[in-house]
């Protein structure tokens, strides 16, 4: 059983931080990319942060200098740093796992979403 737990939201004012992690679990071979997407109401969903299994990056404009996506491997946990939160911030946060089952002579990549973590950014 393949879970994909999101952690970490909550509500702070605006300048302040939160950190949020996402660990995988279940029948696990390898996970390729691990990302950070959020919704807003009325709002597309959109990636906030991605890292790849080599540890490359990819955030969003908005996002840039203000948060910082890392992994663990050994505990196949993501997390977002999100400092100098703002309003416009406030969003449903989503994680993204993808997971790698391939084999010598096939090709499997499934990816997951967990169910989302609050995140409200209000004085």
């Amino acid at each position: 059983q393949v879970q994909v737990v999101e952690s970490g939201g909550g509500l702070v004012q605006p300048g302040g931080s939160l950190r949020l992690s996402c660990a995988a679990s279940g029948s696990i071979f390898s996970i390729n990319t691990m990302g950070w997407y959020r919704q807003a109401p009325g709002k597309q969903r959109e990636l906030v942060a991605a890292i790849t299994s080599g540890g490359s990056t990819n955030y969003a404009d908005s996002v840039k200098g203000r948060f910082t996506i890392s992994r663990d491997n050994a505990k196949n946990t993501v997390y977002l740093q999100m400092n100098t939160l703002k309003p416009e911030d406030t969003a449903v946060y989503y994680c993204n796992v993808e997971f790698d089952y391939s084999g010598s002579y096939s090709m499997k990549v499934v990816d997951y979403w967990g169910q989302g973590t609050q995140v409200t950014v209000s004085s």
